[in-house]
């Protein structure tokens, strides 16, 4: 399907079938997460800017490549957001953070905000969003929506599992954004989740229901 980068690495594309599994433990979903969001960072963060600086080896002094310009932005939409950010964040501890709290409300599966905090300068920094799910993609577009309005230009929107509505949606509402994604799974059921997905991605994370 267009408009949406699948991240069909072998490594991924393993870890996800694990996750997907229902008698995976709640310790294990989290740890696969953390695992494949190594692999996606790697993915999402290939173009980032290099520049040179001059250091010295044990051996000798030699100009290096080093990252350039303001610190990235990694966005978490809560609360499943956090066990993509928590492995990127692993990868590149030096990022910023912003959080945008939305839930889904159960009978017309609109997104609504209860919490935004964000870096300041957003319009100098690339900001990776990330949330397990793009499903109706109503959340995700919420929240690409207020951090545009904080002053994000440059934006990139990673998940784990994708819907073809929540694509068409997104694309639609921001087609400036890219997706990259482990997977476009084939629905949604009639209560927005995807299906064959991995059900529901907080609720594995963290145990509740």
């Amino acid at each position: 399907m267009s408009g949406a980068t699948v991240i069909d690495h072998p490594l991924v594309q393993h870890k996800l079938t694990h996750m997907r599994m229902k008698e995976t433990s709640t310790q294990g979903f989290r740890r696969l997460l953390t695992e494949i969001a190594h692999l996606l960072c790697y993915e999402v963060t290939r173009d980032l800017k290099l520049g040179m600086t001059s250091i010295e080896t044990p051996l000798e002094e030699m100009d290096a490549p080093i990252l350039t310009g303001k610190k990235l932005v990694f966005a978490s939409i809560l609360r499943a957001g956090n066990g993509l950010l928590e492995g990127m964040l692993e990868l590149i501890p030096s990022a910023r953070v912003a959080h945008i709290g939305l839930y889904r409300d159960p009978k017309t599966l609109t997104a609504v905000e209860y919490y935004f905090k964000a870096p300041a300068h957003m319009d100098e920094r690339l900001v990776i969003v990330v949330d397990p799910m793009l499903a109706t993609a109503n959340s995700a577009i919420a929240a690409v929506e207020r951090l545009k309005e904080r002053g994000a230009k440059n934006m990139r929107f990673v998940c784990l599992l994708a819907a073809p509505e929540g694509i068409e949606a997104f694309n639609k509402a921001h087609p400036d954004v890219p997706i990259y994604t482990a997977a476009i799974d084939n629905r949604l059921n009639e209560k927005g989740y995807i299906l064959p997905g991995v059900g529901d991605a907080g609720d594995r994370m963290y145990g509740t229901k």
